[in-house]
């Protein structure tokens, strides 16, 4: 947010964060409802698990929230923990997408509970934040910038692991996307609208100072990409460790000084390929998410009525 791509630890401040990005929401929508939303066809294909663990990796990046996370978490402590925020993360995301309007109103309720109780200040100098900033969860600005990184994420892997997106796509998924400003108080038209928007943004804050890789940051990240797990559960973990590295921006790879070389980049596109040329035998039941098929159905019956 074995599976949160398939294995990676998110914590419950960064879980609720996740689950509060991108959703096609029933308030202020800009964009029709439904199967033909982008937001659907993106956010229903279970592989989309797989750049879960790089935008953890990206959000972590920036010092106020890897302190909050470390902060307001023991999940470094709690391993059968790990699944149950797995699960409640998973659920709120499909919810926020796929769920009835009830069942959103409910989600965005408990992710601003949860918000309310996250807030505190920096114990020391970080990037351009000096020792004693403070943070909170409700922060526009730090809601922001978990936002794009799952956003960017979510465009990235589905078109490395599952095929291309058009322009206007781009566009529209950050569209559907902000519709999540008034659920979250984040202030109207604080969010991007467009992908160009969005890479302006992301290329504002890496060269800003504000991201900055602590090692706070980074006992967090080994967490997620080195989980403790069984042997077997290891080797298969390999395979989800290479995008959540390996799609990072090489400055980020760096800081957090992950090893990569020219044999991981051709695991990476090799895996990749053989994902896109297995997914169109792979039947609904397996590439799509229960409740993104339930939704499916449920938007049939409605058409057909």
């Amino acid at each position: 947010m074995v599976i949160k791509d398939l294995g990676c630890q998110i914590t419950a401040v960064t879980g609720d964060l996740l689950a509060g990005a991108p959703a096609q929401v029933s308030a202020a929508r800009e964009c029709p409802v439904g199967r033909d939303t982008v937001s659907w066809k993106i956010h229903s294909e279970v592989l989309l698990l797989l750049g879960w663990g790089r935008a953890i990796l990206l959000l972590l990046s920036h010092p106020l929230i890897a302190c909050g996370v470390a902060e307001h978490t023991s999940f470094l402590v709690q391993t059968r923990g790990r699944l149950r925020r797995l699960y409640r993360t998973l659920y709120a995301m499909l919810s926020l997408v796929f769920g009835k309007p009830e069942e959103v109103e409910r989600v965005v309720r408990h992710i601003n509970s949860l918000h309310d109780q996250v807030h505190g200040w920096l114990p020391e100098t970080a990037g351009v934040f000096s020792a004693g900033a403070t943070y909170s969860a409700h922060d526009p600005v730090l809601l922001r910038w978990v936002h794009a990184t799952l956003l960017e994420s979510s465009l990235l892997t589905y078109e490395f692991y599952i095929g291309p997106l058009t322009p206007e796509e781009k566009d529209r998924y950050c569209v559907e996307a902000s519709g999540i400003e008034p659920l979250l108080d984040i202030p109207n038209g604080f969010l991007p609208r467009s992908s160009v928007e969005l890479q302006q943004y992301m290329d504002t804050m890496f060269s800003s100072g504000e991201i900055a890789v602590t090692e706070t940051a980074r006992a967090l990240a080994q967490e997620v990409v080195y989980p403790p797990m069984p042997g077997m559960a290891q080797s298969l973990f390999s395979l989800v460790r290479l995008p959540m590295i390996g799609m990072l921006p090489p400055m980020i790879r760096k800081a957090y000084g992950f090893p990569w070389d020219s044999r991981h980049e051709a695991k990476l596109h090799l895996s990749a390929h053989v994902v896109r040329s297995l997914l169109p035998l792979t039947p609904s039941i397996l590439r799509h998410w229960p409740k993104a098929r339930a939704a499916f159905r449920r938007h049939s019956k409605t058409a057909r009525n």
